[in-house]
């Protein structure tokens, strides 16, 4: 929120002036609530009224501290370390490149093109060209075709069927539900589900898989932990130089030796 009347301001994320009557192009904030055209009635009143006073609750990026927040704020501080904490929702429709941080929702549309350095936001809708790290607390979908040269983490990943998208890096999340085609390697803490319409051809180290009739995998799985080291996955050797045990040394002076 800013006065009215004011020429420029600074913004609380990052520090940058700008004018507040000229938004940056590519970026589209989605409101909370549109203002209705016609004059509200009484129900569009009380719903007003009701959804003020929801409330939901955040977590800091800084210090990771909750708390509540009514659901129509676009903004607050947090109560701990006084940071700000950004609520909005992004629908990104055409090129946009500055780094994203909120607790609300992330819109990559058909034509967008996100080359943000890191993206952090609660759930994601992935339909345009990401290029850029991607970090979700809840949900991450990806419905489009093509490649993701940057990093992708979330609670729950779903590859949409008509997706077929290709991941340079590791993709980690809690479940991973696959109906498309995905080419990639995953380390997931929970379960990857490959539908009958999916395809995955890459590495997989999950607690567990589901392959439905019909879905196809190609590539080395380790099931049963989902955070093991390069190290535990090789097999153990006995190390240069170690000595031999003597139940495998041959017996000395079992038969004497002639004198010559």
């Amino acid at each position: 929120m800013e006065y009215a009347a004011a020429k420029s301001t600074l913004c609380r994320q990052c520090g940058r002036s700008f004018t507040p009557n000229a938004p940056k192009p590519g970026l589209k904030i989605i409101p909370k609530e549109e203002a209705p055209a016609a004059a509200p009635t009484g129900l569009r009143k009380f719903e007003g009224l009701w959804k003020s006073n929801r409330s939901r609750l955040v977590a800091c990026f800084e210090c990771k501290r909750r708390h509540e927040v009514s659901e129509a704020a676009t903004s607050t501080n947090c109560p701990g370390c006084s940071a700000h904490i950004d609520l909005r929702d992004y629908k990104v429709i055409t090129s946009f490149s500055r780094s994203i941080r909120t607790r609300g929702d992330v819109h990559l549309a058909a034509k967008g093109d996100l080359s943000s350095t890191s993206v952090v936001c609660t759930s994601a809708l992935i339909e345009g060209r990401l290029r850029g790290n991607l970090q979700c607390e809840e949900s991450a979908t990806l419905d489009f075709v093509g490649k993701v040269p940057g990093r992708l983490s979330a609670t729950h990943i779903c590859i949409e069927r008509k997706a077929d998208v290709q991941f340079f890096r590791i993709v980690r999340a809690g479940t991973i539900e696959i109906k498309g085609r995905m080419t990639g390697e995953i380390v997931a803490t929970g379960a990857v589900n490959i539908q009958k319409t999916g395809v995955l051809d890459g590495n997989v180290t999950a607690k567990s898989i589901v392959i439905d009739k019909g879905g196809l995998f190609s590539g080395q799985l380790v099931i049963g932990q989902g955070n093991l080291t390069q190290g535990e996955l090789l097999p153990e050797q006995a190390p240069k130089g170690a000595p031999v045990p003597e139940k495998d040394l041959p017996a000395a002076g079992a038969e004497p030796v002639p004198a010559t």
